[in-house]
């Protein structure tokens, strides 16, 4: 089946054109100014918009706002308001390329969050080029001062739980989630951590309204989302696309064996079903899209992620501590052509062991790709088991920091 593959899919929304980054005076030129004053206001547009987070959890923004506001009044305290631009995904390059080319467009969404929260202090969290977003505020004059706060570069540092922990002068590390972020957050105070992707839907809803958000995507998933995607012998190029979109209007899927969506917290699926699977914001997670040749093991690429996701967790709890380096170990073998024993047995039950039990959601996060894994690649695993790989091609397609490739 031949594709056509294109890198133009709409109307640019949150990407300057032409990939030049645009400074505060094109910005102006090309948005028009905000108008501040109407909290009430912002969130009954940000809720008939039907916006949802672009960080990975596809929660509903307006709740999360109101929910923030409301335990800011409970508490008597002011919220704090974190734009989360900490992308640890290794393979994601959406938010870094958002903060580059259209840094004052999510600068505009982090002080209209502010204002529908009534928050007091707010914050930019990124891992690279905080230089250069502290120059884009020095062209501003925000009602709220912004403060850049550089984060270790690890997968768990924009945890939401992680990153006010860090804020707050502690190590960048996920606690539980009682009390959440929403009620104690950063020094103990209401917090609303918010995608920088979701900042930036937010500054052109205020603009242009519900309406025009919802003109893009399908009634049930709304707007259009940045995606990273991956495909041999190409760049890694980051696009905007509409939900609904067909996935294989974004991968070419011709000599492909498998797909990944949402990153390393994501899915495997054949590429037979992504050749009729449209992009979902349920599927999408990080925003990663990967299309692995035909010619490649897919087992041999999930073991070298499960390895980097085992040693980058925290190590605070039960399921990260334990639980993810046996089944990363056992993946391994599993990877590797010969007799496994009862390895492929003990991944599925460990998987089942340690899901839902974590102090964050990377364990859960880690079993969703194990699992598709499993079923993916179910045949390649019968070849393994038999002493024998298909792949002839041992290039590694997914990034993986401090390996060799």
């Amino acid at each position: 089946m031949t594709m056509t593959f294109t890198d133009i899919y709409m109307p640019p929304r949150l990407l300057a054109p032409g990939g030049t980054p645009a400074g505060f005076t094109t910005h102006q030129q090309r948005y028009g100014p905000l108008s501040y004053g109407n909290p009430a206001h912002l969130l009954r547009t940000l809720a008939e918009s039907g916006l949802t987070g672009r960080g990975g959890a596809a929660f509903p923004t307006y709740r999360k706002l109101a929910a923030v506001a409301e335990a800011g009044r409970r508490a008597g305290r002011a919220p704090v308001v974190v734009a989360n631009g900490a992308e640890g995904e290794p393979a994601s390059a959406k938010d870094r390329t958002l903060l580059r080319l259209s840094p004052h467009l999510v600068l505009d969404g982090l002080q209209l969050a502010a204002e529908a929260v009534g928050a007091g202090e707010a914050y930019l969290a990124v891992e690279d080029g905080a230089t250069l977003l502290e120059t884009a505020l020095t062209e501003r004059r925000d009602p709220l001062p912004v403060r850049t706060v550089r984060v270790p570069k690890r997968f768990l540092s924009g945890q939401s739980s992680a990153l006010t922990q860090y804020i707050s002068g502690h190590a960048a590390l996920p606690r539980h989630q009682r009390p959440p972020v929403r009620e104690q957050g950063v020094r103990r105070a209401p917090t609303l951590v918010q995608n920088v992707e979701t900042l930036a839907h937010f500054a052109l809803i205020a603009r242009y309204g519900a309406d025009w958000f919802r003109s893009a995507g399908t009634p049930a998933e709304p707007g259009s989302a940045l995606c990273t995607v991956h495909v041999p012998g190409r760049e890694v190029r980051v696009v905007e696309a509409p939900f609904g979109m067909l996935l294989h209007r974004l991968l070419p899927l011709d000599g492909i064996g498998a797909v990944l969506i949402g990153g390393y917290h994501g899915t495997w699926i054949p590429a037979a079903e992504a050749a009729t699977r449209p992009l979902s914001m349920a599927d999408l997670g990080a925003g990663v899209l990967a299309a692995l040749p035909a010619d490649r093991c897919g087992l041999a690429e999930t073991a070298r992620v499960l390895r980097y996701l085992a040693l980058e967790s925290a190590g605070q709890c039960g399921p990260c501590l334990n639980g993810l380096p046996r089944i990363a170990a056992a993946f391994q073998a599993l990877a590797s052509p010969g007799p496994h024993g009862t390895a492929r047995e003990d991944v599925a039950r460990w998987a089942g062991l340690v899901e839902g039990r974590g102090a964050c959601h990377h364990p859960d996060g880690t079993v969703r790709l194990v699992r598709s894994a499993l079923t993916t690649f179910a045949a390649e695993l019968d070849a393994h088991a038999s002493g024998h790989c298909t792949a002839t091609d041992r290039t590694s397609l997914l990034p993986v920091p401090g390996s060799r490739s």
